[in-house]
C-alpha cells in the first residue's frame, strides 16, 4: 500500500516537475526572443513582426506539449484521458464550433505576418481608429493609439477591415494646407506667404522628380481651390518624411500663416449674422 502511494507520489511530482519546466521554458524563450527583437529593431533596423509572432506561437506549443505530457504522465488522468477519446466523435463535433472563431484569429494572423498588409510600429487606420501596431499575437493585434491606450482587435476582424497604412511602401506624406482668406483679401499675397512659411519649416521635404525639376515647378504648389460661401479657399501642399512629421509641419504652419496674415492684412473669414430689429412707431 505504501509502494503505491509513493509510486502515485512519484507519479504527480514528475507532472508538477514538468509543469513547472514548462513554465520556466517559455520564460526563457520569451526572454530570448525579447533580446532579439530589442537588438534586431536597434542595431539592425529589422522589422519586428516576425519575431514577434513567431514568440507567440512557439510558447503556445511549449505550454500545449508541457501540459499534455504532464497529464500523459500521471495514470489516473490517463485513463481519463482515454475514456474522453472514447467520445471524440462528439467532442470534436463540439470542439470544431467552439474554436472556429479562434482557428480563423490564428490563421489571419499568419496571414497578417506573411503577407505584411502592415507590420509592428506602422501607423494605421482602422475604421475611426488610429495608431501604431504595437504587437500581433496568435489571437489578436494590438493597436497603441495617441492617447496611449491600446486598441485590441481580433485578427480575423481586422483581415477584412480596409486599413489605411501610413508607413506601407513610400512613407513620405503630403500634407494639405488648407485655409480660407475673405473675397477682399488679396489672393498673390495669400498665396505668397502660404508658400514663403511652408518653405521656410525645418521638416518640408522636396518630393519632385526630374522632370518636375527641369521645368520649374516650385517645391511647394498652392492653388486656388474653391470660391465658397464666405471666401475662397487656398491650399499649399507640404511633403514631410512620415506621418510624425507631417502632423507637426501642419500644426506649425497653421499658426505661422495665421500670424503672418494677420500682420500682412489678409482676413481669414468667419460666419457673420446680421440682426435687424423692428419697432412699432
Amino acid at each position: 500500500m505504501e509502494e503505491q502511494v509513493l509510486e502515485h507520489a512519484s507519479y504527480y511530482g514528475l507532472a508538477v516537475g514538468i509543469l513547472i519546466g514548462t513554465v520556466i521554458l517559455a520564460a526563457l524563450v520569451g526572454r530570448f526572443f525579447r533580446s532579439l527583437i530589442k537588438r534586431s529593431t536597434d542595431e539592425m533596423k529589422n522589422d519586428p513582426t516576425n519575431y514577434l509572432f513567431l514568440r507567440h506561437l512557439i510558447i503556445g506549443v511549449i505550454y500545449l506539449v508541457g501540459i499534455g505530457v504532464a497529464v500523459y504522465t500521471v495514470p489516473e488522468l490517463r485513463g481519463l484521458a482515454s475514456s474522453m477519446l472514447a467520445g471524440a466523435g462528439i467532442l470534436a463535433v463540439a470542439v470544431g464550433f467552439a474554436s472556429q472563431h479562434a482557428l480563423s484569429n490564428v490563421i489571419s494572423g499568419m496571414f497578417i505576418v506573411i503577407f505584411k498588409p502592415f507590420r509592428v510600429n506602422d501607423r494605421i487606420t482602422v475604421r475611426d481608429m488610429s495608431g501604431v501596431i504595437e504587437d500581433i499575437t496568435l489571437r489578436h493585434t494590438v493597436i497603441r493609439n495617441f492617447e496611449n491606450r491600446r486598441i485590441i482587435i481580433p485578427n480575423a476582424l481586422i483581415s477584412d477591415e480596409i486599413v489605411v497604412n501610413a508607413d506601407f511602401g513610400d512613407g513620405k506624406i503630403c500634407k494639405w494646407i488648407e485655409i480660407g482668406i475673405s473675397y477682399e483679401s488679396d489672393i498673390d499675397l495669400a498665396k505668397q506667404i502660404m508658400r514663403e512659411e511652408t518653405m521656410a519649416h525645418p521638416l518640408l521635404i522636396d518630393n519632385r522628380n526630374a522632370e518636375q525639376i527641369a521645368a520649374g515647378e516650385p517645391v511647394v504648389m498652392v492653388r486656388l481651390l474653391a470660391l465658397q460661401d464666405s471666401g475662397v479657399l487656398l491650399r499649399a501642399w507640404a511633403w514631410a518624411e512620415g506621418q510624425a512629421d507631417s502632423f507637426v509641419l501642419g500644426c506649425d504652419l497653421y499658426e505661422s500663416i495665421k500670424k503672418r496674415f494677420d500682420r500682412e492684412g489678409i482676413e481669414i473669414p468667419y460666419p457673420h449674422r446680421t440682426i435687424v430689429q423692428k419697432t412699432k412707431s
